[in-house]
């Protein structure tokens, strides 16, 4: 009762089915705005929005769910523990590859490993939006235009959780990586790290760019191994696992992050039958839904927020 949540999805850029298990959740204090812009935008307007509470007039405070809250990344840490003692773990240690887009997923292999579990590897599986696979093989950080794929939560031109990897990366000094932080936010050069903190870096991750095309075929050829029908996404991450795999005796784990039939487009183009909707959202299609479009204005969506937060 003393919460309102705010949805933000950039309006004609998520799958329906993604789209719909946003805006058909029932409740008075439950808002989805489709902000008529990419990702990145609308991570850019929450950030802001964190920085400056003062629409809010003191009254309320923000709270995120998603990865900017340090309570993500902790819930992740749990999928690395639990399916490494599932593999024999602790005493063995384990490689992931990780689809990734912003970094809060993988970020959590990384502190479980900071935990103590043993993790050799660590596997960056990107799409075409591939600014952390070019760091992290070229040494160029560079913020390109974003590029809608048939991976659409992995579309995403600023990898805002990298920041947390790069403080370690810069023994936690603060000073060093607000100056580096601040060249990349700039977002108009290329920047590099410096050359020792990149390899230490690499020492435990890799990374490999998938194509759409790629993709596909994979998940193709996964199906005829296994009769699995993967996801796009966790496509992105086997064909990685496969490619990058350095040590061939310890298990490698690819996390999968969704079901297919949030992914039309791409189950489409491999050539398959839409799988069921879970049981859960046998009614999906039928649900009403309920959305907002604004444009992509940190003012009007602060103040739609503001109007319905202090409504009578």
């Amino acid at each position: 009762d003393n919460v309102d949540i705010f949805i933000l999805h950039p309006h004609g850029k998520v799958s329906e089915v993604q789209r719909r298990q946003m805006t058909t959740v029932e409740g008075d204090n439950i808002y989805n705005i489709a902000i008529e812009g990419n990702f990145d935008e609308a991570q850019d307007m929450v950030k802001a929005s964190f920085g400056d509470q003062s629409f809010l007039r003191g009254e309320r405070k923000l709270v995120a769910v998603n990865s900017i809250n340090w309570a993500r990344i902790m819930a992740q840490i749990v999928y690395y523990f639990y399916s490494s003692l599932n593999l024999g773990g602790p005493v063995r240690p384990m490689a992931y590859s990780v689809p990734t887009g912003n970094f809060g997923d993988i970020f959590a292999g990384y502190m479980a490993r900071k935990m103590g579990l043993p993790i050799e590897q660590l596997i960056i599986a990107t799409n075409n939006n591939d600014v952390l696979h070019r760091l992290m093989s070229k040494n160029q950080y560079e913020v390109r235009s974003l590029k809608h794929t048939i991976t659409p939560s992995m579309d995403i031109a600023v990898s805002s959780n990298f920041e947390r990897l790069l403080f370690d990366l810069y023994d936690r000094d603060g000073a060093a990586l607000a100056g580096l932080m601040a060249k990349m936010n700039a977002r108009d050069d290329v920047v590099s790290l410096d050359e020792d903190k990149l390899a230490k870096a690499r020492e435990l991750f890799d990374s490999l760019a998938v194509d759409e095309q790629t993709t596909v075929e994979t998940m193709q050829l996964v199906y005829n191994e296994t009769g699995y029908l993967l996801d796009p996404h966790t496509a992105i991450g086997v064909k990685a696992a496969r490619e990058c795999r350095r040590n061939p005796n310890i298990p490698m784990i690819t996390l999968g992050t969704a079901h297919p039939v949030k992914f039309e487009d791409a189950v489409g183009r491999a050539g398959y039958d839409m799988p069921e909707l879970p049981h859960h959202l046998t009614d999906l299609m039928e649900r009403e839904e309920r959305l907002t479009v604004l444009p992509s204005d940190l003012e009007t969506v602060q103040q739609f927020i503001a109007d319905n937060t202090f409504r009578d």
